[in-house]
Protein backbone atom coordinates (compact mmCIF):
# COMPACT_ATOMS: atom_id res chain seq x y z
CA UNK A 1 0.00 0.00 0.00
CA UNK A 2 2.20 3.18 -1.14
CA UNK A 3 0.48 5.73 0.93
CA UNK A 4 2.65 8.20 -0.69
CA UNK A 5 0.59 8.16 -4.26
CA UNK A 6 -2.48 9.72 -2.66
CA UNK A 7 -0.46 13.71 -3.10
CA UNK A 8 -0.23 13.19 -6.48
CA UNK A 9 -3.77 11.68 -6.98
CA UNK A 10 -6.20 14.08 -4.59
CA UNK A 11 -5.51 17.43 -2.99
CA UNK A 12 -3.81 17.47 -0.04
CA UNK A 13 -6.79 18.70 1.99
CA UNK A 14 -8.83 15.51 1.07
CA UNK A 15 -5.95 13.81 1.79
CA UNK A 16 -5.34 15.19 5.34
CA UNK A 17 -8.91 15.04 6.10
CA UNK A 18 -9.36 11.04 4.60
CA UNK A 19 -6.11 10.42 7.24
CA UNK A 20 -8.32 11.93 10.18
CA UNK A 21 -11.51 10.56 9.07
CA UNK A 22 -9.68 7.25 9.55
CA UNK A 23 -8.25 8.17 12.80
CA UNK A 24 -11.69 9.01 13.98
CA UNK A 25 -13.60 6.32 12.54
CA UNK A 26 -11.01 3.82 14.40
CA UNK A 27 -12.02 5.35 17.49
CA UNK A 28 -15.69 5.41 17.30
CA UNK A 29 -15.97 1.60 16.12
CA UNK A 30 -13.74 1.03 19.45
CA UNK A 31 -16.13 3.12 21.44
CA UNK A 32 -19.53 1.78 20.08
CA UNK A 33 -17.72 -2.31 20.50
CA UNK A 34 -17.34 -1.40 23.98
CA UNK A 35 -20.21 0.22 25.00
CA UNK A 36 -22.39 -3.26 22.88
CA UNK A 37 -20.04 -5.82 25.30
CA UNK A 38 -20.61 -3.56 28.50
CA UNK A 39 -24.50 -4.17 27.51
CA UNK A 40 -24.04 -7.99 27.36
CA UNK A 41 -21.67 -8.83 30.34
CA UNK A 42 -20.27 -7.71 33.02
CA UNK A 43 -17.89 -4.65 33.80
CA UNK A 44 -14.23 -5.34 32.13
CA UNK A 45 -11.39 -4.53 34.40
CA UNK A 46 -9.68 -1.30 32.68
CA UNK A 47 -6.37 -2.12 34.25
CA UNK A 48 -5.28 -4.68 31.32
CA UNK A 49 -7.28 -3.15 28.80
CA UNK A 50 -4.50 0.25 29.74
CA UNK A 51 -1.85 -1.63 29.62
CA UNK A 52 -2.79 -2.61 26.18
CA UNK A 53 -3.49 0.23 24.82
CA UNK A 54 -0.19 1.61 26.47
CA UNK A 55 1.86 -0.93 24.86
CA UNK A 56 0.06 -0.33 21.31
CA UNK A 57 0.45 3.32 21.72
CA UNK A 58 4.00 3.17 22.36
CA UNK A 59 4.72 0.48 19.41
CA UNK A 60 3.08 3.78 16.91
CA UNK A 61 5.04 6.09 18.61
CA UNK A 62 8.45 3.89 17.58
CA UNK A 63 7.14 3.29 14.32
CA UNK A 64 6.10 7.42 13.99
CA UNK A 65 9.50 8.07 14.75
CA UNK A 66 11.07 5.56 12.71
CA UNK A 67 9.45 6.72 9.63
CA UNK A 68 9.85 10.00 10.39
CA UNK A 69 13.17 10.39 10.93
CA UNK A 70 13.92 7.91 7.35
CA UNK A 71 11.77 10.46 5.26
CA UNK A 72 13.55 13.45 7.44
CA UNK A 73 17.09 12.23 6.68
CA UNK A 74 16.13 11.47 2.76
CA UNK A 75 14.81 14.73 2.59
CA UNK A 76 18.04 16.35 3.63
CA UNK A 77 19.69 13.51 1.25
CA UNK A 78 17.79 15.57 -1.63
CA UNK A 79 18.85 19.25 -0.37
CA UNK A 80 22.65 18.14 -0.42
CA UNK A 81 22.45 16.14 -3.57
CA UNK A 82 21.00 19.37 -5.32
CA UNK A 83 24.08 21.63 -3.64
CA UNK A 84 26.35 19.44 -4.86
CA UNK A 85 25.28 19.12 -8.24
CA UNK A 86 24.81 23.16 -8.48
CA UNK A 87 28.22 23.06 -8.12
CA UNK A 88 28.99 20.31 -10.52
CA UNK A 89 27.45 22.21 -13.27
CA UNK A 90 28.78 25.59 -12.42
CA UNK A 91 32.62 23.81 -12.06
CA UNK A 92 31.70 22.05 -15.58
CA UNK A 93 30.32 25.22 -16.83
CA UNK A 94 33.60 27.08 -16.02
CA UNK A 95 36.02 24.32 -17.33
CA UNK A 96 34.65 24.82 -21.01
CA UNK A 97 36.94 27.57 -21.14
CA UNK A 98 39.63 25.09 -21.63
CA UNK A 99 38.16 23.61 -24.36
CA UNK A 100 38.41 24.94 -28.27
CA UNK A 101 35.69 26.49 -29.53
CA UNK A 102 32.93 25.42 -31.44
CA UNK A 103 32.15 23.07 -28.96
CA UNK A 104 33.03 26.11 -26.01
CA UNK A 105 29.74 27.86 -26.83
CA UNK A 106 27.90 25.12 -27.80
CA UNK A 107 28.10 23.22 -24.42
CA UNK A 108 27.49 26.56 -22.61
CA UNK A 109 24.39 27.10 -24.45
CA UNK A 110 23.62 23.30 -23.61
CA UNK A 111 24.12 23.91 -19.73
CA UNK A 112 22.53 26.95 -19.72
CA UNK A 113 19.13 25.09 -21.30
CA UNK A 114 20.48 22.23 -18.75
CA UNK A 115 19.83 24.12 -15.90
CA UNK A 116 17.21 26.09 -16.82
CA UNK A 117 14.95 22.63 -16.87
CA UNK A 118 16.15 21.86 -13.32
CA UNK A 119 14.66 25.14 -11.99
CA UNK A 120 11.41 23.97 -14.08
CA UNK A 121 11.06 21.03 -12.55
CA UNK A 122 11.59 22.53 -8.71
CA UNK A 123 8.83 25.27 -9.31
CA UNK A 124 6.29 22.41 -10.62
CA UNK A 125 7.66 18.91 -9.81
CA UNK A 126 5.09 17.35 -12.03
CA UNK A 127 6.59 17.41 -15.02
CA UNK A 128 9.42 15.28 -13.76
CA UNK A 129 9.08 12.86 -16.44
CA UNK A 130 9.19 15.60 -19.79
CA UNK A 131 12.56 16.68 -17.41
CA UNK A 132 14.16 13.44 -17.59
CA UNK A 133 13.39 12.96 -21.29
CA UNK A 134 14.97 16.32 -21.86
CA UNK A 135 18.01 15.82 -19.70
CA UNK A 136 18.57 12.73 -21.01
CA UNK A 137 18.72 14.71 -24.75
CA UNK A 138 20.60 17.55 -22.94
CA UNK A 139 23.30 14.59 -21.97
CA UNK A 140 23.67 13.18 -25.41
CA UNK A 141 24.32 16.14 -26.88
CA UNK A 142 26.93 17.04 -24.78
CA UNK A 143 28.60 13.96 -24.62
CA UNK A 144 28.71 14.23 -28.65
CA UNK A 145 31.30 17.26 -28.27
CA UNK A 146 33.21 15.54 -25.54
CA UNK A 147 33.52 12.59 -28.04
CA UNK A 148 34.71 14.95 -30.78
CA UNK A 149 37.07 16.44 -28.29
CA UNK A 150 38.76 13.22 -27.15
CA UNK A 151 39.78 12.60 -31.08
CA UNK A 152 41.40 16.13 -31.54
CA UNK A 153 44.88 16.93 -31.28
CA UNK A 154 45.33 18.97 -28.31
CA UNK A 155 47.79 20.99 -27.27
CA UNK A 156 47.40 20.02 -23.24
CA UNK A 157 44.88 17.03 -23.24
CA UNK A 158 45.28 16.65 -19.24
CA UNK A 159 43.12 19.92 -18.91
CA UNK A 160 40.73 19.23 -21.16
CA UNK A 161 40.33 15.59 -19.00
CA UNK A 162 39.29 18.41 -16.07
CA UNK A 163 36.32 19.54 -18.29
CA UNK A 164 35.26 15.60 -18.87
CA UNK A 165 35.64 14.78 -15.23
CA UNK A 166 33.20 17.23 -14.44
CA UNK A 167 31.19 16.70 -16.69
CA UNK A 168 30.69 13.12 -15.80
CA UNK A 169 30.19 13.80 -12.24
CA UNK A 170 27.49 16.34 -13.39
CA UNK A 171 25.70 13.33 -14.78
CA UNK A 172 26.11 11.23 -12.03
CA UNK A 173 24.58 13.63 -9.48
CA UNK A 174 21.87 13.64 -11.48
CA UNK A 175 21.08 9.59 -11.48
CA UNK A 176 21.72 9.94 -7.82
CA UNK A 177 18.54 13.14 -7.00
CA UNK A 178 16.55 10.73 -9.49
CA UNK A 179 17.65 7.49 -7.38
CA UNK A 180 16.76 9.33 -3.97
CA UNK A 181 13.54 11.09 -5.01
CA UNK A 182 11.94 8.55 -7.21
CA UNK A 183 13.47 5.18 -5.84
CA UNK A 184 14.70 5.18 -2.85
CA UNK A 185 11.25 5.66 -0.69
CA UNK A 186 9.32 4.00 2.41
CA UNK A 187 8.43 0.99 1.42
CA UNK A 188 4.99 -0.11 1.17
CA UNK A 189 5.32 -2.67 3.81
CA UNK A 190 5.84 0.12 6.22
CA UNK A 191 3.16 2.23 5.08
CA UNK A 192 0.82 -0.79 5.70
CA UNK A 193 2.27 -1.12 9.16
CA UNK A 194 2.12 2.47 9.77
CA UNK A 195 -2.03 2.28 9.02
CA UNK A 196 -2.41 -0.53 10.53
CA UNK A 197 -1.06 0.25 13.82
CA UNK A 198 -2.89 3.63 13.69
CA UNK A 199 -6.06 1.64 13.23
CA UNK A 200 -5.85 -0.45 16.12
CA UNK A 201 -4.15 1.77 18.36
CA UNK A 202 -6.90 4.25 17.85
CA UNK A 203 -9.63 1.75 18.08
CA UNK A 204 -8.06 0.61 21.28
CA UNK A 205 -8.45 4.24 22.05
CA UNK A 206 -12.13 4.04 21.62
CA UNK A 207 -12.97 1.30 23.32
CA UNK A 208 -10.99 2.20 26.69
CA UNK A 209 -13.67 5.38 26.25
CA UNK A 210 -16.58 2.71 25.85
CA UNK A 211 -15.75 0.80 28.74
CA UNK A 212 -14.95 3.63 31.01
CA UNK A 213 -18.09 5.33 29.64
CA UNK A 214 -16.85 8.85 29.74
CA UNK A 215 -16.53 10.62 26.13
CA UNK A 216 -14.58 14.11 25.48
CA UNK A 217 -15.52 14.23 21.63
CA UNK A 218 -14.03 17.84 21.07
CA UNK A 219 -10.59 16.39 22.31
CA UNK A 220 -11.25 13.54 20.51
CA UNK A 221 -11.46 15.15 17.22
CA UNK A 222 -7.65 17.08 18.42
CA UNK A 223 -6.03 13.83 19.08
CA UNK A 224 -7.52 12.72 15.55
CA UNK A 225 -6.33 15.89 14.03
CA UNK A 226 -2.60 15.91 15.41
CA UNK A 227 -1.63 12.21 14.76
CA UNK A 228 -3.36 13.20 11.08
CA UNK A 229 -1.13 15.95 10.79
CA UNK A 230 2.21 13.72 11.83
CA UNK A 231 0.97 11.11 9.00
CA UNK A 232 0.32 13.55 6.35
CA UNK A 233 3.75 15.50 6.88
CA UNK A 234 5.73 12.18 7.05
CA UNK A 235 3.52 11.30 3.69
CA UNK A 236 4.64 14.32 2.20
CA UNK A 237 8.29 14.24 2.65
CA UNK A 238 8.32 10.69 1.13
CA UNK A 239 6.23 12.02 -2.18
CA UNK A 240 8.83 13.75 -4.68
CA UNK A 241 5.39 16.16 -5.40
CA UNK A 242 4.23 17.15 -2.20
CA UNK A 243 3.84 20.71 -0.71
CA UNK A 244 7.32 20.60 1.22
CA UNK A 245 9.77 21.08 -1.58
CA UNK A 246 13.37 21.94 -2.05
CA UNK A 247 14.30 25.61 -1.91
CA UNK A 248 14.72 26.53 -5.34
CA UNK A 249 17.00 29.38 -5.08
CA UNK A 250 20.49 27.76 -5.61
CA UNK A 251 19.18 26.42 -8.60
CA UNK A 252 17.94 30.06 -9.49
CA UNK A 253 21.13 31.42 -8.95
CA UNK A 254 23.34 29.48 -10.93
CA UNK A 255 20.92 30.32 -13.33
CA UNK A 256 21.45 33.83 -13.37
CA UNK A 257 25.50 33.71 -13.14
CA UNK A 258 25.94 31.56 -16.39
CA UNK A 259 23.22 33.48 -18.42
CA UNK A 260 25.55 36.47 -16.95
Amino acid sequence: MDVSFILNVVPPWIAYLGTTAIVVLSIYFGFLIARLRKKLQEKEEETAINTIVAATLGLLAFILAFTFGATTSRFDTKRELLLNEVNAIETTYLRTSLIPEPHRSEVRKLLRQYVDIRVELMKNPKIVAQVLKQSGELQRLMWQHVAVIAESDLKNPDIVTLFVDSMNQMFDLQTKRVTVALVQRLPPVMWATLYILVILSMFEVGYLFGISGRTNWPLILVFSIAFASVIMIIVDLDSATGLIKLNPKPMIDLAQRIKG
